[in-house]
């Protein structure tokens, strides 16, 4: 028998990141990563190999959502690092530990030196500084495992988010020098709220007479779901979730305001509150109803991403993880008798229901209706931007599962590969991925990928001939379009080319056919043809979006408050 293969470098990153407690990981191989996908095929880790980089990065934000835990992405120097951009910038717009590795030009090429190598920048982590949490420039092999575990670190420090690692090409091939790598300790110390803020959010929330609660994706990623559910029933306070918060308070729930933000209804009710607490959202532009919104009671706001904080209203700011601070919160405000909080929810749930009934919208209810009914209660969703994801953000309940998407960016093409990122973390369970055509082009490659490694999930593709959301945005605005109509493929005979089971389906047929194919072992396609509209927003002016004016007191009130 021949002697064992040395080790090099490559071997250290895989060594560090099973030290770490990773499982798995993604990424696509390239000239100067070889050391490390060589070293790879030697260790125990899954790895998931996708065809775009980009579809890489999305693959592993989703792995980091459904398993909340670190996601290492491995991809090689310049262009291959460069396609990661945009899957990392939804990563920390959703605050994913995404762990970002790429391998870099020889160590003699850092520095900004012009040496002529293949793949060289100036200053390739220059171009990751304003996306991530933080970057790691690694020069020799020793230094790699120190390195990934402080990125490690970096990852899952609140708030989440993703981090790079950039290790040069011939670090990676160089001998090891140093033993094996057997155990790494990178546990990032608990964001814990200050007492006294603690103290005076719950003397606030003690003395409301109208408490409502706006919860956002923290919640859902601190994992902070019953202690919500736990201070909201103490209360007596509607909940309301951001798009990112779907999942964060259960969708029947008597207090249960659902996520009916881009409505000036569930607006006003906030803007009412006597002391309104956000917890785990920046209000940002979409939970803000396109910043509409202006509460005119005191606002108590937890949040662990401290750039947020007070970022778009003042507030009482409790910089904090939301489990820490709402465990606080429920052990110091005195829990009040039942009073009027389940009635106001079923108000406001019922005055939005009227408005969208009005609006002659039945085709688009009973298409999400059917996606609801054929998805396992506990099987996961992943929603591309398409005008079906931007009617679940408001309207889809996801149960015992969650729901996903790419609302933290904005970008196209996330739904396919997240989907078989989360697939990857669990292939007992189907997961279904929703796409328009546009969207889906961004992916088609990775049908490949989906067979290649017989990853269940059910790809629903929702065939309106272009970019649904843009065509309604520039007919609305300019009375036509441009760019938005599409050439596009026969989505069912490009899936069967991959030797992905592929069918094509009607509104009538949808359930049925979709809960067929999330039956089936591996992936599949369910393709519909199909133009849906949005429903009307109402963070226009009347005249604006179409409707009628507003009752007389209200609109008065909003244009005292306009600036």
């Amino acid at each position: 028998m021949g002697s064992a293969q040395p080790r090099h470098g490559g071997d250290l990153v895989v060594e560090s990141l099973t030290a770490l407690g990773a499982t798995t990981v993604f990424g696509l191989p390239g000239q100067h990563a070889l050391g490390t996908f060589d070293a790879l095929r030697r260790s125990s880790l899954d790895y998931v190999g996708l065809r775009v980089e980009n579809n890489a990065g999305f693959a592993a934000d989703a792995f980091a959502r459904v398993t909340s835990g670190v996601a290492p992405l491995l991809v090689s120097t310049g262009p291959g690092a460069l396609m990661t951009l945009a899957a990392l910038q939804e990563s920390a717009a959703a605050s994913a530990p995404v762990l970002g590795i790429s391998s870099q030009v020889p160590v003699a090429g850092l520095g900004g030196g012009r040496r002529g190598f293949l793949h060289e920048l100036v200053d390739q982590k220059a171009s990751f500084r304003d996306v991530v949490k933080s970057v790691h420039t690694v020069r020799s092999a020793s230094q790699i495992p120190s390195a990934l575990a402080a990125a490690w670190e970096s990852a899952l420090a609140a708030p989440c988010g993703p981090v790079w690692v950039e290790i040069p090409q011939d670090v990676l091939l160089a001998p090891a020098g140093v033993p094996p790598v057997v155990s790494l300790r990178a546990v990032p110390a608990p964001l814990e709220p200050r007492p006294e803020l603690v103290a005076e959010a719950a003397r606030l929330l003690d003395g409301a007479a109208r408490p409502v609660i706006l919860a956002g994706g923290g919640v859902v990623r601190a994992g902070a779901q019953d202690e919500l559910r736990a201070l909201a029933e103490a209360l007596d306070a509607p909940v309301a979730t951001t798009f990112g918060g779907k999942g964060a308070f259960p969708w029947e729930h008597p207090l249960s305001l659902q996520s009916w933000l881009e409505d000036r209804y569930t607006t006003d009710l906030l803007e009412d509150a006597d002391v309104l607490l956000v917890i785990g959202s920046g209000l940002g532009e979409l939970s803000s109803n396109y910043h509409t919104f202006r509460p005119r009671g005191r606002v108590v706001q937890i949040e662990a991403d401290l750039g947020k904080l007070e970022a778009n209203l003042p507030a009482l700011g409790v910089h904090a993880d939301a489990r820490l601070a709402l465990d606080a919160l429920v052990a110091r405000v005195a829990p009040r008798p039942g009073g009027d909080g389940a009635r106001t929810a079923d108000a406001l749930l019922a005055r939005v229901r009227d408005r969208i009934d009005a609006q002659e919208l039945g085709l688009e209810q009973r298409v999400l209706a059917a996606v609801r009914e054929a998805l396992p209660e506990d099987s996961p969703s992943f929603w591309d931007m398409t005008i079906l994801a931007y009617w679940a953000w408001s309207a889809f309940d996801p149960r015992a599962g969650a729901l996903h998407s790419a609302q933290g960016a904005g970008g196209l093409g996330y739904g396919f590969p997240a989907a078989l990122g989360a697939a990857a973390a669990d292939r007992r369970r189907p997961v279904l991925a929703v796409s328009g055509d546009g969207g889906a082009m961004y992916s088609i490659a990775e049908l490949a990928t989906a067979r290649q490694y017989g990853l269940p999930v059910t790809w629903l593709i929702v065939d309106d001939g272009g970019y649904g959301i843009l065509r309604e945005y520039m007919t609305g605005a300019f009375g036509e379009t441009t760019g938005t109509e599409l050439a596009r493929p026969d989505f069912v005979a490009l899936a069967e080319s991959f030797g992905v089971p592929a069918v094509r389906t009607a509104p009538d047929r949808l359930a049925g056919d979709l809960a067929a194919a999330l039956r089936e072992p591996g992936p599949s396609v369910v393709v519909l043809p199909a133009v849906l509209r949005m429903f009307a927003p109402t963070h226009l002016a009347p005249e604006e979006r179409g409707e009628p004016g507003e009752p007389g007191e209200r609109r008065e009130r909003r244009e005292r408050e306009e600036p």
